[in-house]
């Protein structure tokens, strides 16, 4: 695999074109950080630390070792041929570069401690193959987001707490060159034409970019993490998401095919939640999802996965989330999941739902059910209909069944605040019952939040005679049941 090759700049991967860094600019800062395991790296449950990491500046590294890195980083292009290397597996390559880094090591008679080569060896091998210093963040599996605020700063969230990490770029130049690999794997671009664009990496994770120039200070990237291991209910009701009972109702809610709509502010864990609600899904059922950027993790066997497509650089061929939703009407769905609902297409899954398609679900961003209501109706609206309102909410009340009310709490927690009924009409309003809220209580001497999961007493909700014809009333009445009772007895 050896051969001369040239002009390869650090941070690009061998089948990426050249971008307009320079080679002998300054390597990447990276100073990996140990996996601190702790139960708060749940999506939907972060257990808020007694007290917060402090934020620390971010130390530097010595001229000797950057010098030394640019040095060893030429004599390695000039000779390994990437070509080749690109014919690879990632694990095959990576090996193939350790022996070749290695060797010019020893050439050289570099004087470096052991720790010192490895650093330098994982250091290059990520730029060449990987997403360079974002790779020892990625590999963590307690972090929920990583935010990339231009080359010097890079945040990250842990246990519902954001830090500033020492993790550095060399420039906006090599930034900007890893947030177009990991966004052109995807068949998507971001660049001064088109500088704003949501993506995903190939776990699910979502991703998105503001690239200069409306990013002033240099690109800004947002990930989104989603853990390895996918969560249940059952994880959450151990974490404090959820009583046991609540689980229970979401269960049967997620078996008998009640239309949903899970609800929640940014980071509040809308889509965790919807996940764990699809893992009730009979398998003998036919599901299609739109999403803007694919992440649902769903287990069934009969999928289809459907995505958004941004406009090329003519502005055209565009497939927005309404195309998808039309589309997929055809395509005999028995339940049809949205990913994110924010615009017009509410109006083409309320028809959905209303004809046919029970059990679709779909996520929106609102801080409570009544708000969640009321943005439907200015969804629909932003469609351009010209219909009544009491027309408008005649069709939510015939559409939803549930609404499942997401929130991230001030300790950092995330908790189901609401599991909440659509009852009908009164009038011009629209009547909802809660089955189970969270009242929260106040601090405890840490900050973290204190509060229980309560049901509200309703003998037989309106989803009764739906949990019937499935076989369920006997759980979902068991579980009403003892939620009440506890309820009595803390009382």
């Amino acid at each position: 695999m050896f051969g001369k090759r040239t002009n390869i700049t650090p941070g690009t991967p061998p089948s990426a074109p050249k971008p307009a860094a320079s080679p002998a600019a300054p390597a990447p800062e990276i100073r990996r950080e140990e996996p601190r395991p702790t139960a708060s790296a749940a999506p939907l449950a972060a257990i808020r630390k007694p007290t917060p990491p402090p934020v620390q500046a971010a130390p530097q590294r010595s001229d000797q070792y950057y010098q030394t890195k640019s040095m060893i980083f030429g004599a390695m292009i000039e000779s390994i041929d990437l070509s080749q290397l690109a014919k690879l597996d990632s694990a095959s390559a990576r090996d193939e570069l350790r022996d070749v880094i290695t060797e010019i090591l020893a050439l050289k008679n570099v004087a470096m401690s052991i720790a010192e080569q490895e650093d330098m060896l994982d250091d290059i091998c990520n730029d060449v193959l990987g997403f360079g210093p974002l790779e020892p963040l990625l590999a963590r599996d307690d972090i929920a987001d990583i935010m990339v605020n231009g080359a010097d700063r890079t945040f990250i969230e842990v246990g519902g707490k954001i830090q500033l990490t020492n993790i550095r770029f060399r420039d906006n130049a090599q930034l900007m060159n890893i947030c177009q690999r990991i966004v052109s794997q995807v068949g998507r671009r971001v660049d001064e034409a088109s500088p704003i664009c949501d993506a995903r990496l190939l776990d699910g994770s979502r991703v998105n970019v503001i690239a200069p120039p409306l990013a002033i200070d240099g690109a800004a990237l947002t990930i989104r993490k989603f853990k390895k291991d996918k969560l249940t209910l059952e994880q959450l009701t151990k974490f404090g998401s959820i009583s046991p009972e609540g689980a229970e109702v979401l269960k049967i809610i997620g078996r008998v095919r009640c239309n949903v709509v899970v609800s929640g502010g940014t980071g509040s864990g809308k889509t965790t939640l919807l996940n764990c609600l699809t893992r009730y899904i009979d398998e003998d059922e036919r599901i299609i999802t739109c999403e803007d950027a694919a992440e649902l993790q769903l287990q069934q066997p009969h999928v289809v996965r459907l995505e958004t497509r941004p406009p090329n650089l003519e502005g055209q061929g565009a497939i927005t989330m309404r195309d998808l939703v039309k589309n997929c009407l055809r395509m005999r769905p028995e339940r049809i999941i949205v990913g994110e609902v924010r615009g017009p297409e509410v109006f083409d899954l309320l028809q959905a739902m209303n004809t046919g398609h029970d059990g679709s679900m779909g996520t929106i961003h609102a801080n409570s059910p009544r708000e969640c209501l009321a943005r439907m109706e200015a969804m629909i609206a932003m469609g351009g209909y010209s219909l009544p309102p009491k027309t408008v909410r005649e069709m939510i009340t015939s559409s939803v069944d549930i609404i499942v009310q997401a929130q991230r709490l001030r300790d950092g927690s995330r908790r189901i605040t609401h599991i909440t009924e659509v009852m009908g009409m009164e009038g011009d309003v629209i009547v909802t019952q809660d089955l189970f809220v969270f009242d929260i209580q106040g601090e405890d001497a840490n900050g973290r939040v204190i509060g229980k999961h309560k049901s509200t007493g309703i003998g037989r909700p309106r989803m009764w005679e739906r949990a019937r014809y499935y076989g369920d009333d006997k759980r979902l009445a068991a579980a009403l049941d003892a939620a009440e009772v506890k309820d009595e007895r803390v009382a």
